[in-house]
This record gives structure tokens, sequence and C-alpha cells, in this order.
């Protein structure tokens, strides 16, 4: 998975509706705009809400927005430059006084997950679900640029994904296969 966290400085608009600032842990605010994909949006909340309680982060608050190629590669070339589409983008836009993300924004590409899926022979709502808790956990303050902060941070989705029902999906076997996509401008891979 090419995942791509924006910097920290990068202020935009949000491509969901605005979202307060809640303090304190407790059940994640979750809101989902579906460009496409709407069929998998109970899916999505579902399993993101409990996903959240699986990692009782200081994340109080996440819009999840599933777009097009077209969209994503605009917010991939704009935020990143690189040019074409990514598969998911994070976006922290509030934070506590520690500086831990409190409310952000996962961008989830839909025709990427929907290839990607193809390829792997899984269904596209599993592909969109990995793409959707990546992006949670790099708002939790996970990261995959060095080889250890990758595993790490697979071995979290796994986890979680195992406990959620879907089954992990990150093989430590194929480490290289998984890492073998093109990386973003801040050099992670999956």
């Amino acid at each position: 998975m090419t995942s791509a966290r924006a910097p920290k400085t990068t202020k935009r608009r949000p491509l969901t509706p605005a979202l307060s600032p809640s303090r304190g842990r407790g059940r994640l605010r979750l809101v989902i705009n579906a460009q496409l994909g709407a069929r998998h949006v109970p899916f999505l909340r579902r399993h993101l809400r409990r996903a959240h309680e699986h990692l009782n982060p200081t994340l109080r608050e996440m819009s999840l927005a599933l777009v097009n190629d077209a969209r994503m590669s605009a917010l991939h070339a704009r935020f990143m430059n690189v040019a074409g589409p990514t598969d998911v983008l994070t976006f922290p836009l509030d934070e506590d006084a520690r500086g831990r993300a409190i409310s952000g924004e996962v961008v989830v590409c839909v025709p990427e997950a929907r290839r990607r899926a193809r390829e792997l022979r899984v269904p596209v709502e599993r592909e969109l679900l990995l793409y959707a808790l990546h992006g949670m956990l790099h708002l939790c303050g996970f990261d995959d640029r060095t080889d250890r902060d990758f595993a790490r941070m697979h071995r979290t989705e796994d986890m979680i994904l195992a406990k959620l029902g879907v089954g992990p999906v990150f093989d430590p076997n194929h480490h290289e296969h998984r890492r073998n996509r093109t990386p973003n401008a801040e050099g992670s891979r999956r």
C-alpha cells in the first residue's frame, strides 16, 4: 500500500463536513463521504468504529472520503507532489497539546482498491477497510517509513483485522512483495 501522510503544516479543507474537536477518549465520531463505493459505507463504518475501540487513541473524530482516480490524483499531486493516484492519503486536522491527532481525514481511492482487490483475489470491501484502517493508524501516530515501523504498523493492522473477523492481510513471508509498490513522496511503501 502506498500511503501518504500530508505534512502537519499543510492546511487544507476537508472533503467531508467539518468536525469539531472533542476532548477525552471515547467513541469515534466518523463521517463518511462516498463519491463512489457507497454500498461499502455500512461495512466500513461498523469495522472502523470497532477498530478504534481496539486502539483507544486520542483520535476522536475522523472523516473518510471515498474518491475516484481523478480526485485522488489531484490530491496526491497537490499535497505530495506525486503524479497519479495512490491508495490512501491521511491528513491530521487538529491536535491535542502533545501533538497527537484528535481529528483527521483519510482519503481512499476506490478504483485503486478495486484494482488491488482483483489482483489479490480479495473482496473490495476488505481492501477498502485495509486502506481506511491504515490511514486511521497514521492518525494514531503509527508510521511506516522504516522497516521496523513498517513491520510494527502492519502487525497492528493484522491484529485489529483479525479481532474484527476480517483476518490478517500482511504476510511477513512476502514482505518484499507487499512493499514493492510505488513509493510516496515520503518514501513509505506497502
